[in-house]
């Protein structure tokens, strides 16, 4: 039997390793190749235009902070000049304004198969998307039967043909891939591992959508980076545009914190410098530098899409989508644009200056404000809304109320039919609005994206907590209680308006849910578990020696008293932060472990959530309450002063 030469493999039955067509040659695919070719990787490119000229005459510079080489990897003009394989996997790294062409070539392109016979790309090889967006997965689901959704995040630029600087630093870059659809697929994992061996920060992930969601909430900002040179008010614009962005993507799914999960992992591609070279910016910035054609249609473009499905809007991210066009119809120059430019496009920033930061004030002058302090607010250049939420239980006669004497300006909101959605047994006495209707209502009451709002009522802000803490939730970043309310006011010798009173204007303010934490009923019994649960309910409704409207008496088991009553000293005024803390101390509630907070319909409970909150406590709120609790009769009730386990309660029904 002859023996094979020494240098000759092995005979074996095992496919060959896999070849990887980069499909684009941007600053994406070209950073691909060089590193997958890099680490012993079969890699081929297909440029076009000025690169693939480049490429033909002179090779593709690549650029890395340690040093430059010529890409060597093959270099191909189109389908035509590639014969495709079994085992071939594409690549597509164009942009999204390109991608419905590209795929509907490549799928078409014949396949080889190993016994001589040939299909289409589309029904034999993978395709990997790269771009930003959600629209290339729904357009290569038409034509590819595998398509594996790619995430990436690469401080890489290509502005002048040949040339490709990638100055990301430890890692080229940060990639997350997983199948589209969301399942589990094993070529997900061996492409990570790849790129794992081709330097990049790489992970495969069952749930690739949230991950694209993820990253169109940082791919918003591109435009900012294009149009604005770095500066204070562009970082604001740019926290409007996210918060904006998140809240609509969170109509469409759960959106993946890409900053978090790399603060959890230490992986890094901070961009460095590049001896000889710039690396400019985002990918926007690259188009408007090369006057090549831009993805933001398919960027902000999409979160106006989003929203517009959701009946809601997306007023930042369509101003500065239209403010895009508009400097490419003017033929600017990047980051041409400044403040004044800025403020018009997102009137919300006219008085970022001298405004408030919410975020940089202490917990409780983020919750609370003063009566002088609110005068002064009254009278400075960016004055807040106010909102009377006067209402009790029994007392159906707030906007009365209010027509009898307000504070100036103040608008009247009606608890139970503008901060709450119609009763039901499963959702309790007053169930959380729609975000579309609390959008309507707000915007009737004249809120303005970006301004101050101020709550108040006559019943120590147990009411106004509830406006407090819905709007809270729905996105609205500075919303404070007047501490005292309107007895507050009255004892500071605030003046007072009579009549109804209504807004100057209607408001644009953009809402969207689940800004602070909520627990459905599910929920509630492991935060009793695991955490501390309040009932901030009147002691003897928590101990059921009454209860007056809902259908049962007793409380959750294991949660613990802690009635709003207990919050505020005589003058219905928020106690100091050392006796809050004390309180909150004794019932077990501290940062670091899960809390929760219930009442009878969800409207008191905000009160604790609020009272927390000036301790730097977070909570989460059953919106539910003790009236969806007690409306089910396979839930069990503890009567008594202790927080019963749930193994002793009493079930009734």
């Amino acid at each position: 039997m002859p023996v094979p030469h020494a240098h000759q493999p092995p005979l074996t039955d095992a496919p060959p390793p896999p070849r990887y067509v980069l499909i684009g040659a941007g600053a994406i695919g070209v950073s691909l190749a060089a590193e997958l070719e890099r680490s012993g990787h079969h890699a081929v490119l297909v440029a076009r235009g000025a690169q693939l000229a480049a490429a033909r005459s002179r090779g593709i510079t690549y650029a890395r902070p340690d040093g430059t080489r010529t890409l060597g990897v093959p270099v191909h003009g189109g389908p035509d000049e590639l014969e495709l394989r079994e085992g071939d996997v594409l690549v597509l790294a164009t942009k999204t304004q390109d991608a419905a062409a590209a795929l509907e070539t490549w799928a078409r392109q014949p396949v080889v198969l190993a016994d001589g016979t040939r299909t289409t790309a589309g029904e034999r090889l993978a395709l990997v998307t790269t771009q930003n967006g959600l629209e290339t997965e729904r357009i290569a689901l038409r034509h590819f039967a595998t398509v594996i959704g790619g995430v990436l995040a690469t401080p890489a630029g290509y502005v002048e043909p040949g040339v490709v600087v990638a100055a990301g630093s430890p890692f080229v870059g940060i990639a997350w891939l997983g199948a589209y659809p969301d399942r589990a697929l094993p070529l997900a994992e061996d492409l990570a591992r790849t790129l794992r061996d081709a330097n990049y920060a790489a992970t495969a992930v069952r749930d690739i959508s949230a991950w694209k969601l993820g990253k169109l909430v940082a791919s918003s900002t591109f435009v900012l980076d294009a149009l604005f040179p770095p500066g204070a008010l562009r970082d604001a614009a740019a926290e409007l545009l996210r918060q904006e962005t998140l809240g609509v993507l969170r109509g469409v799914g759960e959106v993946s914190d890409l900053g978090a999960a790399l603060e959890r992992t230490g992986a890094a591609a901070t961009p460095v410098a590049v001896p000889g070279h710039a690396y400019g910016g985002t990918s926007t910035w690259q188009s408007l530098a090369r006057s090549s054609s831009l993805e933001t249609d398919y960027l902000n473009g999409e979160v106006v899409l989003q929203a517009r499905l959701q009946g809601i809007d997306a007023p930042a991210n369509a101003a500065l989508g239209a403010a895009l066009r508009d400097a490419v119809d003017r033929g600017l120059e990047p980051r041409s644009l400044g403040d004044d430019e800025l403020r018009r496009i997102f009137p919300a920033l006219s008085g970022t200056s001298a405004g408030r930061d919410p975020a940089a004030t202490a917990p409780r002058d983020a919750v609370l404000v003063g009566a002088g302090a609110l005068a002064r607010e009254l009278e400075g250049p960016d004055p807040p809304a106010l909102l009377d939420v006067r209402w009790a239980l029994g007392d159906p006669y707030g906007r009365e109320h209010h027509a009898e004497a307000h504070l100036p300006t103040a608008v009247y909101v009606d608890l139970d039919t503008e901060l709450a959605a119609p009763a039901s047994p499963e959702l309790g006495r007053h169930p959380l609005p729609s975000i579309a209707t609390l959008q309507a209502s707000a915007r009737a009451w004249g809120l303005r994206q970006g301004r101050p709002v101020v709550v108040y009522d006559d019943t120590a802000g147990t009411s106004a907590a509830r406006a407090w803490w819905l709007l809270r939730w729905a996105g609205v970043a500075d919303v404070r209680i007047l501490d005292g309310g309107l007895g507050a006011w009255k004892a500071a010798g605030g003046e007072l308006e009579h009549g109804p009173g209504g807004p100057s204007e209607p408001g644009d303010v953009v809402l969207s849910a689940g800004h602070l934490p909520t627990l459905d009923i599910d929920e509630v019994p492991g935060v009793a578990a695991g955490g501390v649960l309040l009932d901030a309910r009147a002691g003897e409704r928590y101990r059921g020696e009454t209860e007056p409207i809902d259908p049962r008496a007793g409380h959750i088991p294991g949660a613990v008293s802690a009635p709003t009553a207990e919050n505020v000293d005589a003058d219905g005024r928020f106690r100091p932060d050392a006796e809050l803390a004390a309180h909150y101390a004794a019932v077990g509630a501290r940062d670091g472990i899960p809390v929760g907070v219930y009442c009878g319909s969800g409207v008191t409970a905000a009160h604790d959530v609020a009272a927390l909150a000036t301790l730097g406590i977070t909570a989460s709120l059953f919106p539910g309450s003790w009236s969806a609790w007690s409306s089910d009769p396979a839930r069990p009730a503890a009567i008594g002063a202790h927080a019963t386990t749930q193994t002793e309660a009493v079930h009734a029904g």
